[in-house]
């Protein structure tokens, strides 16, 4: 009876997210941007992702990010030195992000004004999965320093993810990760999912993940729905 009971409670918070997801969702589609959610491992660079991806895109593009931490804002600070509007959101001790989370931040910001949001998730490889926030594309970070073998070990992230970005890929002479039997794994999960190996020391693979991001918010904008 008490297992029953601590299911019936999992869906029905789940279900809850779902219902707040969607509703986040309806904001960013009636606002015309591009909402991103950044999921990882701790150290995977996801900060370090956004902070050269950022350079690149806000010149062109107005940007927005939402900064998901347990504790602290050092992630936060090192974006806004960017001149890039950052919202923080300390988790305390949960170790995800929520729908309802992001809600309060949404519903304070001008999101009419923006042409990307980006999500910066709490470091986990497991619970994110289960709660979307709304985002339109969900980006995964794998470093290679963790290992090529963790899409097997965490399915779920892998399986609902859009782009799985290999990071800290300068690294590679030096640890045992084969970027080629990575990508297999990913793709034997979500033959959707695209794959980028990156290097924020290099600048490898980064024209090719900005020209997805481009290609994804122009992708975006022909699906939106039209004001009458």
């Amino acid at each position: 009876m008490h297992e029953s009971s601590d299911e019936h409670m999992l869906e029905r918070i789940l279900n809850n997210n779902e219902d707040l997801a969607a509703h986040n969702r309806e904001h960013f589609d009636a606002a015309g941007l591009l909402c991103i959610n950044l999921m990882s491992a701790p150290g995977a660079g996801k900060t370090s992702l956004l902070e050269r991806s950022l350079l690149d895109l806000s010149k062109h593009w107005q940007c927005s990010v939402i900064e998901g931490d347990m504790v602290g804002e050092l992630d936060a600070d090192r974006l806004r030195k960017l001149g890039v509007d950052v919202s923080q959101i300390s988790t305390g001790k949960s170790c995800h992000l929520d729908a309802q989370m992001v809600a309060r931040v949404v519903h304070s910001k001008a999101l009419d004004k923006l042409d990307y949001l980006f999500i910066e998730n709490v470091g986990n490889l497991v619970c994110p999965a289960d709660f979307p926030l709304g985002e339109h594309k969900r980006v995964v970070l794998l470093s290679v320093t963790e290992g090529d073998d963790k899409p097997l070990k965490y399915p779920v992230i892998f399986h609902n993810c859009d782009v799985v970005l290999f990071t800290k890929c300068d690294l590679l002479p030096y640890v045992n990760f084969s970027v080629a039997r990575a990508t297999q794994y990913v793709q034997d999960l979500n033959p959707r999912a695209q794959c980028f190996a990156v290097s924020i020391v290099t600048g490898q693979g980064i024209d090719d993940w900005l020209n997805w991001l481009s290609s994804a918010y122009l992708q975006s904008q022909k699906n939106m729905p039209v004001s009458i």
